[in-house]
This record gives structure tokens, sequence and C-alpha cells, in this order.
């Protein structure tokens, strides 16, 4: 199962092997295993699920503390730009952000480990959107970023006078007034 490094370390995208024939199709889509092969150690406790209907975005969230999380994602039904920023003060990355397309055609995932942000904007009708998590969710531990933070300058493929966001994440600081991770 090929794991394709991005321009930010410890950020991966996954591309499962997927094998098709008249019936349809078969693939592994996580094999603990092979993770941990690859020297990709977390342990999943929690997979979360949400659909969503065209042009709307969440994010940019992650939580702090020991309530920190890594996610693997992927999408079920549709597609959505993934975007993830690194959140770490040591990482020669840091403040920085990469976005890519995941849908249910490609299948592929993208691991966010802990420190970064993470949120994705639907880009067809609707999307089915999955993820596992390494850690629990805890109020008490969220923060978050605005999607249109000026400093970030992050490309969504889409007009953001149109997309759908939460009162929440409207509310969410500015990059470099975020909660430290």
């Amino acid at each position: 199962m090929p794991f394709i490094s991005t321009p930010i370390p410890g950020l991966i995208l996954f591309e499962p092997r997927i094998f098709y024939d008249e019936r349809g199709y078969f693939y592994e889509s996580y094999n603990q295993r092979t993770w941990q092969e690859a020297d990709m150690n977390a342990v999943f406790v929690q997979d979360n699920q949400a659909r969503s209907t065209r042009g709307v975005l969440r994010g940019l969230h992650y939580q702090v503390g020991e309530m920190a999380q890594a996610k693997l994602v992927r999408v079920l039904e549709g597609e959505v730009l993934d975007v993830a920023v690194d959140l770490r003060p040591s990482s020669p990355a840091y403040g920085q952000w990469y976005g890519v397309r995941l849908s249910a055609e490609n299948k592929r995932q993208l691991f966010v480990p802990r420190g970064f942000a993470h949120g994705y904007v639907v880009l067809s009708d609707t999307a089915e959107f999955f993820y596992k998590c390494d850690n629990f969710y805890s109020k008490a531990h969220e923060g978050g970023i605005r999607y249109d933070d000026p400093t970030l300058k992050i490309d969504w493929g889409f007009d953001l006078a149109q997309v759908i966001v939460a009162e929440k994440d409207l509310a969410l600081p500015p990059f470099g007034e975020h909660l430290p991770v």
C-alpha cells in the first residue's frame, strides 16, 4: 500500500491498492500491520462520519494538549478539498498548509498527525466524509483557526463568498492567535 510524502513532514497521502473485476472493486482501507511497518504508529480509537452538501466548509479544527488527535481521513461519497495546516512550532513547515482532493473515486486518504489544524470544503453535490482519530474528542481541548485567514492564504478551490460555514467556525481566531498545540 503506497504512502506518498507531502511537502510537509509527517503529513502522508495514502493510495490503497484497488482490485477491480466485473463485480465491482475491493480494497483494504486500513490495516494496522501495514501502517506499523511504515512507522505510522497511530492507534485509532474513534471513527467519525459527516455528510455535507456542496459548499459546506468545516474547519480549521484541532485539539490541544493531552487530547491532541492524529486523523486518517477519506471520502466515502462525493469529493472534497481537504486541507491541513502545520501548527507545530518546531516544524520547518510551521504555518504552511497542504490541500488535496479526496473523493470516492480516487479513494485516497490523508494522514494528519497531531499538531495540525484540519478542514475541508465539499466540491460535489454531497459528500460523505469519514475519519479515524487516535484520541477521543474533548470539547475542553478544541481549538481552531479561521478558514479565510489572510496570513495562511489557503486556496480552497471554491468561491469563499459561496461557502456555508458554522457560526462556531466563523468565530475562530486568526492564525497566530490560536491555542498552542
